[in-house]
């Protein structure tokens, strides 16, 4: 009898062994379960924040893109239209220009009248950004706001020099609308060759 009270004290002693093994596991698989929950959430809050701040940028981005584009509209909008334009202008500029001291004398009202609609016509462009390019002769070509309609050489001009302007060029905003039809000067005459003074 006393041997088996010794047998169940040593069952009672290993059990309350395993009980307590199991009791530590599971207090370190709580303290594990609930350090790895811990890290998952960090983790999702960074990723979170990462994406908010992407979508912040990108609202950023796309706002400041619409401003940009609501201001282009604003000032090249007309472009076309402005295009359509120019030849009435040049038109104008033809007509003035065209007639005699004659022909004014004779209808100075009527010079008049196209004179003030030409003027009406350049304040509208002036109103919309578009600007005339004004070259003149002896001023350097400039490839951005002109274009060479033809190229000579004339003695006592250095190449790349303006020669003649044969259409005005006009721009709308910080853009090229029409380039000036110009001349270019290819430089003076070639000089000629001396001769030998009696070749072979």
């Amino acid at each position: 009898m006393a041997k088996e009270r010794k047998g169940e004290d040593l069952d009672d002693a290993f059990l309350d062994d395993i009980e307590a093994i199991l009791d530590e596991d599971e207090e370190v698989s709580e303290a594990e379960v609930e350090a790895d929950e811990i890290g998952a959430l960090r983790a999702e809050v960074a990723d979170l924040k990462d994406r908010l701040l992407r979508a912040l940028a990108d609202t950023e981005n796309l706002r400041k893109r619409a401003d940009r584009d609501r201001r282009d509209a604003e000032v090249y909008g007309s472009t076309r239209f402005a295009r359509d334009l120019l030849p009435v202008y040049d038109n104008f500029t033809r007509a003035l220009d065209s007639a005699t001291d004659a022909v004014r004398a004779s209808a100075p009202g009527l010079f008049e009248g196209i004179e003030l609609t030409q003027r009406a016509l350049l304040a509208a462009f002036e109103k919309n950004k578009i600007k005339p390019i004004d070259p003149a002769p002896g001023d350097r070509f400039d490839p951005n706001l002109h274009q060479a309609m033809f190229e000579a050489p004339i003695p006592g001009s250095k190449a790349g020099d303006i020669i003649q302007v044969l259409g005005q060029g006009f721009t709308i905003g910080d853009r090229l609308l029409r380039p000036a039809q110009v001349g270019v000067s290819s430089g003076g005459p070639a000089a000629p060759k001396p001769t030998n003074g009696g070749g072979i």
